[in-house]
């Protein structure tokens, strides 16, 4: 078999292997209810996530991670603010991202 063939078997068997695991839960649970312990942990998994993604990107700098002077930073708490009291993602993304560039701007 040469390579070309292999990689297309590789990435339908992982691609059929990611499809089954993702069904057999959906399949399995789809008509039972979830005990209120795991309900309520799962409320916290999309969270959890996003803080996962959004806290390394704003923290690393080409330096390492670094609190001040840090443009990523001061815009995500600008962000932050701003949703907390408008709850408005519009505003949120213009709000940080007019942050971002005015602090680029301004920060060393």
């Amino acid at each position: 078999m040469d390579a070309a063939t292999k990689l297309w078997v590789v990435i339908a068997l992982v691609g059929a292997t990611n499809y089954l695991a993702r069904l057999s839960f959906i399949a399995l649970l789809a008509r039972r209810s979830l005990p209120p312990l795991a309900a309520r942990a799962l409320r916290y998994v999309a969270v959890a996530m996003l803080t996962a993604l959004v806290v390394p990107a704003v923290l690393a700098t080409p330096a390492g991670p670094a609190l001040w002077p840090n443009p990523k930073l001061v815009a995500a708490l600008v962000a932050g603010a701003v949703a907390f009291v408008t709850r408005s993602t519009g505003g949120t993304l213009v709000a940080g991202m007019a942050t971002l560039w005015a602090a680029q701007a301004a920060l060393p």
